[in-house]
Parts: C-alpha cells; sequence; structure tokens
C-alpha cells in the first residue's frame, strides 16, 4: 500500500564532510528511526497523484539545503525544494557544541549533569525541529518527530568535524 512517507534517504556525495566517529553514529541513528517512523507528504507531488513511498536526496548547495524527492525506486524528479540555511546556522552550532558537550560527560560526569547536557540538547533540538517544520510549511505536510530526525541530518550536512 502506498503511504506518504520516506522509504529512503541519500546524500549529493559532494555536500557531505569528513564526519567524526561520533557525527557518523548521530547519522545513522536518525537515519535508522527516520525511515522506521514517519510522515512525509510532498505536497504537489501527492495532489499530482505520487501518494509515496518517497526516496529523499539532501544537499547543500551555496549555503541553502536542497531536497529533492522521488517515487520509492524511481529516478524522476517529483519535487524540488530548496530552503535557505540562514537560521538553522545558530541551532546547528548550538546542537553540536551540546553535543560533544555531552559525549565528553558520559565518560567522566556525573548522572545528573549527563541528564542536564541532554535536557539543553533536546531543548536545542526542538526549537529546530519547529523552525523546519514552519520552512516545510506549504511545501511538505510532516510531523514533529519527522521534522528532529530531518533536523539531525541537516547537522550533518553543515557540520565540519
Amino acid at each position: 500500500m502506498a503511504a506518504p512517507r520516506i522509504s529512503a534517504i541519500d546524500f549529493d556525495e559532494s555536500s557531505l564532510v569528513r564526519r567524526s566517529a561520533e557525527i557518523e553514529q548521530e547519522r545513522r541513528v536518525a537515519m535508522f528511526d527516520l525511515i522506521e517512523d514517519n510522515v512525509f507528504k510532498p505536497i504537489r507531488a501527492f495532489a499530482a497523484g505520487h501518494e509515496g513511498p518517497y526516496r529523499l536526496v539532501m544537499a547543500v548547495h551555496d549555503g541553502r539545503l536542497q531536497l529533492d524527492v522521488f517515487a520509492d525506486g524511481g529516478t524522476e524528479l517529483l519535487e524540488s525544494f530548496m530552503l535557505g540555511m540562514a537560521k538553522f546556522r545558530r541551532p546547528v552550532r548550538e546542537y553540536y557544541s551540546i553535543c560533544e558537550s555531552y559525549n565528553k560527560a558520559v565518560r567522566r560526569a556525573s548522572p545528573h549533569e549527563i541528564e542536564t547536557i541532554d535536557m539543553a540538547r533536546r531543548g536545542v533540538h526542538d526549537r529546530a525541529a519547529e523552525m523546519l517544520l514552519e520552512r516545510l510549511d506549504g511545501k511538505v505536510e510532516t510531523d514533529f518527530a519527522t521534522a528532529r530526525r530531518l533536523f539531525t541530518l541537516i547537522c550533518v550536512l553543515h557540520i565540519r568535524a
């Protein structure tokens, strides 16, 4: 049965930079979680009869996020979105700064300190997911959990590690 969801995610390899083991692990977890459970309905493609599932290709070009939507297993581009990333620069930096603190804390901090850092990380992540939902409004219908996972993947494309 067709479903308005993402079934596969690819990255434009020219957009990727060398990543640390921690960042690569974040990417793997976000991709797995996203593919397992998501809501993704590109409005124009869906209205044109492409009801999903979809393959999403993510890239960064000239500081803008490009999301290309294909039918699952297909090569025809159904829809493409370009999102300016200026508003996301700060949340991306904050998110990975907190993630670095969290990874260091796991090795030597108390459970209370780790929990405090993790709460801050979740807060930044949640605010960025809300921003992404706003940016996708009118283009893609999605839910909060999907936006959170997409933000993690956006971070992977932007982090220089």
